[in-house]
């Protein structure tokens, strides 16, 4: 469920016709829908309401600092790959207690920031992360939290590139080593054990890999107690997956059924990390066509948004379903939908029955709040788009679109080529 629907010919977001905030901010643009973001949260946060626990949003799917104050308002945490993520999370109004710290790449000067700042734990990745948390903590005068990021061998049946649980994947510790990981662990003075973590990929659209990947932790953990380590927390990471285009991911509801069954014995406050469950469906990228092209084999619609702004086709294959902003009565085409990029791998649609564009009219790429404007570039020197929120009949600009100006702040030509 969103709140981008027609009224008549016009698609509006919430209460405000997507034209409308077009003619006032221009084109391409990302507009989010808050009562949507609202409604998602709400949606997880009850899915467990008879257990302890704290829905962490995950940064990296949308980190504007409008979005992260959404869910921040309704009591949410905040789950930071990163120590620009931690940035903007406080900047956001973060509870540094509701901070979780994953990523299999954390640099010791992120670690010292997030020890400074007093988050809740660290995702520990690896055997050397381990080792230098503890040393970091030690030179600093502090304890720091810890969960193991438990690497379970768990097939998500998703993307290749958005599998996180298998053995061979980076991350996380493997399972069968865990156990000899919290017993290192035990014995470092730096650090307390908090949890035990686990994440096994993203866009998930069954609950049997998450109900698999906890029998196999339920082991982990009982062994873990037996050593006598005084666990708080389980932390379940995201994945579960939205419709982009005929999936049917499960309801959070029947998610939360499920998880709850499996660890309500367990006397954990359980974390949970949604991204993209929570944004995908709350966010459209808006363009304008700019010209049609009629091609011997092929036909294609040449818009002002490119796989700078929304990589996630390129990188992916992935749908995001296309909506003309105005309906019009000309039928539909047959066409790739492509940008300025040059790269023959600038598509936002491909072989895809769409409206009959005309120059001019604008183009609606929908589930675009996640992993959108996030993983947008400066790619052929774009300045990257504005990014507007609408509540009710309100919208405002969360993030100025770029000027060509700011393409080349901080850069500078050398004194020995002047």
């Amino acid at each position: 469920m969103n709140h981008f629907q027609y009224q008549g010919d016009q698609l509006f977001a919430e209460d405000v016709a997507v034209k409308d905030i077009v003619a006032s901010v221009g084109s391409p643009v990302y507009i989010y829908s808050r009562a949507t973001l609202v409604r998602h949260f709400k949606a997880m946060d009850d899915a467990f309401a008879t257990l302890p626990h704290t829905i962490c949003y995950s940064v990296k799917a949308n980190s504007n600092l409008a979005v992260l104050r959404t869910f921040i308002n309704l009591g949410g945490g905040v789950d930071i790959v990163s120590g620009g993520e931690l940035y903007r999370a406080l900047q956001a109004g973060a509870d540094p207690a509701q901070i979780v710290y994953s990523g299999v790449g954390k640099r010791d000067d992120e670690i010292e920031y997030a020890l400074h700042t007093g988050i809740l734990m660290f995702n520990v990745e690896s055997e050397q992360e381990l080792e230098r948390i503890d040393v970091i903590a030690g030179r600093l005068g502090k304890r720091a939290g810890i969960a193991i990021r438990v690497n379970p061998d768990v097939d998500p049946e998703t993307h290749p590139y958005i599998t996180t649980g298998l053995k061979k994947a980076k991350f996380g510790i493997n399972i069968e080593r865990a156990l000899e990981q919290y017993g290192r662990a035990k014995e470092m003075a730096n650090l307390e054990i908090l949890g035990v973590d686990c994440h096994i990929g993203s866009q998930l659209t069954k609950v049997s890999p998450f109900v698999d990947a906890i029998r196999k932790l339920k082991r982990l953990i009982s062994g873990v107690r037996e050593m006598g380590i005084d666990l708080k927390y389980l932390d379940l990471g995201g994945g579960l997956g939205i419709q982009y285009h005929d999936e049917d991911p499960p309801l959070p509801s029947d998610y939360g059924t499920s998880i709850t069954e499996e660890t309500q014995d367990l006397g954990l406050h359980l974390i949970f990390e949604p991204g993209r469950n929570l944004v995908g469906n709350a966010g459209i990228l808006v363009g304008t066509c700019l010209y049609t092209k009629r091609g011997e084999e092929k036909n294609f619609v040449i818009v002002d948004a490119g796989m700078n702004d929304l990589a996630r086709p390129a990188l992916y294959g992935s749908f995001h379903g296309v909506q003309a902003v105005q309906k019009n009565q000309d039928g539909v085409v047959t066409a790739d939908i492509v940008g300025p990029i040059c790269e023959s791998g600038d598509f936002l649609a491909k072989d895809r029955e769409v409206p009959n564009f005309k120059v001019g009219d604008l183009v609606a790429f929908m589930s675009a709040g996640a992993y959108g404007f996030t993983m947008s570039s400066n790619y052929n020197s774009r300045p990257r788009v504005a990014e507007v929120m609408v509540s009710g009949d309100r919208f405002e600009i969360v993030r100025e679109r770029e000027q060509v100006e700011d393409l080349v702040r901080g850069e500078k030509i050398p004194s020995f080529l002047n």
